[in-house]
């Protein structure tokens, strides 16, 4: 880190400086200028105190990180793009992943006719919530258990992998019984003892950006599980809130780009949670794929009128089967291909 001190800082007030900044662990390298001086210091962050305390000292104009916070996410430590592999389907790579289903499981027959509608169109993975966390009490807050067994049943006959929701601690190895992706949604996107919990699995998780959480505490979420020593790690952006009430989020392809860019994990995009609105659903996925998305996980539902949540951002079984063609040419374009 470097730390800047004031302009005219008398020498003995740097000589505290550089002493503080030994006292931590670190070695310190002063540049003195003709007006201020600056104290780089040279040392490991993950096993030394954080120097951010030291503008607490009237001295220090600021301090500043030279590497990122978010060490193991970022593409300084890994280089090349991690492909997770997920029971067989790899996520990352020159494929795009397409993961599809219901916003929550609610039956039997429709948790099944879904399955058997998105492979057709598709899609490798299934999604559907099991457990869902609703703003209020009084909404459909998910089968639980029950939702579990009927997801591993539809495993079962369809063949197709599993994403769903875990929202507790005590959940966790319910969960992971039966997903073959974990997902963090964007309710507890800081929930850290919750992502240390679910890495502990071993299994992939699919980290959502919370609501109102800026790009670099996305990262450093993603930072958490990665640290507890488990790498297979998917970003996804699913929309954050802002002054727009035109649509229920607003999705931002430019956090694509950036994570893109920033680590080396894949980046899940979803469109149905990015706008809440299911006519917007086909043009996102298209711009999804051309910000360099690696997959897409869409709500699809047999009769999204009737939809015990979300209907609003459900797609039918007919759009969805529509959809995969209609973004054959932007996957030309970008020269990628769905698993």
């Amino acid at each position: 880190m470097i730390i800047v001190l004031k302009p005219h800082t008398p020498p003995d007030q740097v000589e505290q400086v550089i002493a503080e900044v030994a006292r931590l662990g670190y070695t310190p390298h002063a540049i003195r200028g003709a007006i201020q001086t600056v104290v780089a210091a040279i040392g490991d962050e993950t096993t030394h105190h954080t120097l951010e305390a030291l503008s607490a000292l009237p001295q220090v104009q600021k301090v500043m990180a030279v590497q990122k916070r978010y060490k193991l996410v970022s593409r300084e430590s890994h280089p090349a793009p991690t492909v997770i592999d997920v029971a067989g389907v790899p996520i990352g790579g020159s494929r795009i992943a397409l993961m599809a289903g219901p916003c929550s499981v609610e039956s039997e027959e429709q948790i099944l006719q879904t399955a058997r509608a998105v492979k057709a169109a598709g899609a490798t993975i299934l999604r559907g919530g099991a457990y869902k966390p609703r703003t209020s009490p009084y909404e459909f807050q998910g089968l639980g258990r029950d939702g579990l067994r009927l997801l591993d049943l539809a495993r079962r006959e369809t063949g197709l992998r599993i994403i769903t929701e875990v929202l507790s601690e005590n959940d966790v190895e319910a969960v992971a019984e039966v997903a073959d992706i974990l997902q963090i949604g964007a309710r507890n996107a800081q929930n850290f003892q919750l992502l240390i919990a679910a890495a502990r699995t071993g299994k992939p998780i699919l980290l959502k950006r919370g609501m109102s959480e800026r790009i670099e505490e996305w990262f450093l979420a993603a930072e958490y599980i990665l640290s507890a020593g488990n790498p297979n790690v998917m970003l996804c952006e699913r929309g954050i809130r802002t002054f727009e009430t035109y649509t229920r989020n607003t999705l931002d392809l430019a956090a694509v780009a950036i994570a893109k860019k920033e680590t080396h994990l894949p980046i899940i995009v979803d469109p149905s949670q990015g706008c809440g609105r299911a006519d917007l659903v086909p043009a996102l996925c298209a711009g999804a794929i051309a910000m360099g998305a690696d997959g897409l996980i869409i709500e699809v539902h047999p009769n999204p009128a009737e939809a015990m949540s979300d209907g609003q951002q459900q797609i039918s079984f007919d759009r969805f089967a529509a959809l995969v063609p209609e973004l054959g040419p932007i996957l030309g374009a970008v020269g990628r291909t769905f698993l």
